[in-house]
């Protein structure tokens, strides 16, 4: 006989892992019992030796699916007789060590009894099990328990009671578990505010109301788990329009969510990888690329080859869609830049002119989360946003970073997030926007208390970034001296690799790499905006080997906004501004240039006023931008005009032509051999697609030889990539493929966004390793 005490960490709560438990230790003829606390699992067992052997197999072959178990320890105890039978027993406190489950979309039983009219939770929208449903966005406090969440205002009825309480029931202590008995309830409310009768309804229950306004072309308000989204019908182009123009997001592309694969198929190209990406528990939207000939509007995603769709991913949402062949739009219930709305009556306030109608619920949204954003890039699912279904699953760190005090990174200032870090692990908050916007830097504060709450985090240790602007930084700076912790700054690129150094697992002690980080400006050691930056680095410093030649950046963030200026600053700063007018002056883009205050610009230029000088890459794609006419005069969101330039690429181009050249002296990458050949291009009269192709080329070329010879000169065979340009598929695979032909080993982004969503987990590993060096 023996027994034992096993101790199992991880994503185990809230997913059904007990009752796995129970059925395998029944299974293997184990006594014992099970329970949750503030660590994880506890299971005590008492059997055969061979059976306890098996039963610790099974548990790791048959875990739940959204269970994630990272250790599994057992000890010996001593062998009395045991318990009779195996039980599962009542939640314990304690130190806080588990982890939060992200929600999960609708699984596919779940699904079934939604649309099954003899069953009793048929056409229910908030049907639920152990294996799907809500999580972060309704837990108030650990264990995971239903007094922790917001289902505590929902007493269960006897029926759901009886579910909770069995072992063999696949809604055994599933906090949500609810029914039309006892559980929340949906209804409409008029853009004035006046609820909906549903006798004076012309369907049968709120949610087919609601999708027959969608087919007469309004907008309504729709709750989600995880706030509100503006929803219309994608194929009606007057809708999509007025829709835009009462958000005020004018050219950002709305998101699109299909019934199912078939109706997503007949709109955007999709193969099996991205089908079982859409189809799984996280459900982000994924970025597909257009079907030729498709019949969308183009409004809805304007200079864009690609579409976001998502699938339904809760039982409201699937109800909605059931009798829809073609898509909704679905975008973020909020007026643009602001946060998504999660409360009734701000939703009634914040949304009132931007609705028609909203689709209301009772449960509490806790936690603000915004739907997860990927695309597929070199074959792999790459995170441009983290949001539901992937935060706030904690990320285990590489070998090294086991006994780090806790760690709290704040992040940058756009897409922003922040990491907790302790025991090995590194929590990573869901996307939470740019902190410009004052009501998403109060959100920001309200999530990091809940945060704090939850994992019971006490910081030993503060990280924020080198700019003395952000208001993560400011922030940082008054909690240390109000709480009388110490704040660390570190560079925002070396942030960047140090990101995606432990995402990829790369040991505390792995040594030195190349990091390779683009993106478009980061306040640099030396005082000007980086943003195209050859670090030999690791987790401890790092050391600028390369970089683009800087350029100035007249009117700094104005530049940003508006393309034409970093386009009049790139071929003043390689040519000169007389030569430029004497040589291509009468190219559309040279005259148009003239008609802007150039004379201004100069001058600034000249004396250094307001104008930075700048290495960013991000800059540089915008100038390319606007010399061919593409967001020449401003910019509606950050990356619009890299994003359009990618979209001009001729592929046929971009596989036969040559790229245009850069020169690389002491380090520095020059655009100047690119500037003259384009413009001799766009002279003979080259199209925007073969222009965007050979740019694309030739900087991918640039940068690989770049990489290939500081790695040969640096003793270095690895090449980390991070940073916002990045997320462009056709310069990463052109990228990565250039590298591996140079034989470096390249680490890329997995887990967190290769953007600034990202940074705060770099920075806490940062913060982690100097400490544990100390």
């Amino acid at each position: 006989m023996s027994a034992e005490k096993i101790r199992v960490r991880g994503l185990v709560q809230g997913v059904g892992f007990r009752p796995t438990v129970w059925r395998i230790a029944n299974e293997c003829g184990l006594s014992g019992y099970v329970y949750n606390d503030s660590e994880g699992v506890l299971i005590r067992i008492w059997g055969q030796r061979s059976a306890c052997d098996r039963f610790c197999h099974q548990l790791l072959e048959e875990s739940p699916p959204l269970a994630r178990i990272d250790s599994l320890e057992r000890e010996p105890s001593a062998t009395d007789n045991g318990p009779a039978g195996f039980t599962i027993t009542e939640s314990r406190g304690g130190e806080i060590r588990t982890g939060i489950v992200p929600d999960a979309a609708t699984c596919p039983a779940c699904r079934s009894e939604i649309f099954d009219p003899v069953d009793r939770r048929y056409r229910y929208p908030f049907t639920n099990c152990t294996h799907c449903g809500p999580r972060l966005t309704i837990v108030e406090g650990i264990p995971y328990d239903r007094k922790n969440t917001s289902m505590r205002h929902f007493p269960m009825c006897p029926a759901c009671e009886v579910e909770y309480a069995d072992p063999a029931n696949r809604r055994f202590h599933a906090q949500p578990n609810a029914c039309p008995v006892c559980g929340p309830a949906v209804w409409i409310e008029t853009y004035d505010g006046q609820k909906i009768e549903v006798a004076s309804m012309e369907r049968s229950d709120p949610i087919e109301a609601v999708s027959q306004r969608l087919e007469n072309g309004e907008i309504v308000a729709i709750k989600g788990v995880g706030g509100f989204h503006l929803a219309c019908d994608a194929t009606n182009g007057a809708a999509v329009a007025r829709l835009r123009q009462r958000k005020g997001r004018f050219h950002k592309p709305f998101a699109l969510m299909a019934r199912d694969i078939t109706v997503i198929r007949k709109y955007a190209l999709v193969d099996e990888d991205e089908s079982g990406a859409l189809g799984s528990p996280a459900a982000p939207i994924l970025l597909l690329d257009r079907r030729p000939g498709m019949t969308l509007p183009e409004a809805l995603a304007p200079g864009q080859s690609t579409l976001g769709f998502m699938l339904p991913y809760t039982p409201l949402h699937h109800l909605l869609l059931a009798g829809w062949e073609v898509p909704l739009v679905m975008t973020s219930g909020n007026l643009s830049d602001e946060p998504q709305c999660t409360d009734n009556a701000d939703a009634a306030s914040r949304l009132h002119g931007l609705a028609d109608a909203y689709l209301q619920h009772n449960r509490p949204i806790v936690n603000r989360v915004d739907d997860s954003v990927a695309r597929f890039m070199n074959g792999k699912p790459r995170l441009l946003r983290r949001a539901r279904g992937y935060a706030p699953s904690p990320i285990v760190l590489p070998a090294g970073f086991k006994n780090a005090p806790p760690v709290l990174a704040l992040g940058g200032e756009l897409k922003s997030t922040f990491c907790l870090l302790q025991d090995g692990q590194a929590v990573v908050s869901q996307h939470l926007g740019d902190l410009e916007d004052l009501l998403t830097f109060r959100d920001y504060e309200k999530t990091l208390d809940l945060y704090r709450h939850l994992f019971d985090f006490r910081p030993e240790s503060l990280v924020a970034d080198l700019h003395p602007g952000y208001r993560t930084t400011r922030f940082g700076r008054q909690y240390g001296e109000r709480e009388s912790i110490p704040l660390q700054q570190v560079q925002h690129h070396h942030a960047h690799i140090a990101s995606v150094l432990a995402d990829y697992g790369w040991p505390l002690d792995g040594g030195q790499v190349l990091g390779i980080a683009l993106d478009g400006s980061g306040y640099g050691d030396d005082g000007t905006v980086w943003g195209g930056e050859f670090l030999i680095a690791d987790y401890l410093d790092y050391r600028r080997a390369g970089f683009f030649k800087p350029v100035p950046l007249p009117g700094g963030t104005k530049a940003i906004e508006q393309p034409w200026r970093s386009a009049f600053a790139q071929l003043c700063s390689s040519f000169g501004w007389d030569k430029c007018l004497q040589e291509w002056g009468r190219l559309e883009a040279i005259l148009d240039l003239q008609t802007r205050p150039l004379t201004v610009l100069q001058g600034m230029m000249e004396k250094g006023v307001n104008t930075p000088l700048t290495s960013s890459c991000g800059r540089m794609f915008d100038a390319v931008a606007a010399i061919l006419n593409i967001c020449r005069e401003e910019a509606g969101y950050e990356g619009q005009a890299a994003i359009e330039l990618e979209t001009l690429v001729d592929a046929a181009e971009m596989a036969q032509s040559g790229g245009y050249p850069f020169e690389s002296t002491t380090g520095m990458l020059d655009a100047t051999p690119m500037w003259q050949a384009l413009l001799e291009d766009l002279t003979q009269g080259a199209s925007q697609g073969k222009v965007a192709a050979r740019f694309h080329r030739g900087l991918a070329d640039a940068v690989v030889a770049m990489a290939a010879s500081l790695a040969l000169e640096e003793g270095v065979s690895t090449v980390a990539l991070s940073g916002g340009v990045f997320q462009n598929r056709t310069l990463f695979e052109a990228v990565v493929a250039g590298l591996k032909r140079a034989d470096l080993q390249v680490l890329s982004h997995r887990q967190v966004p290769t953007n600034d969503g990202g940074l705060s987990l770099g920075q806490a590993v940062i913060g982690a390793a100097r400490h544990i060096k100390r």
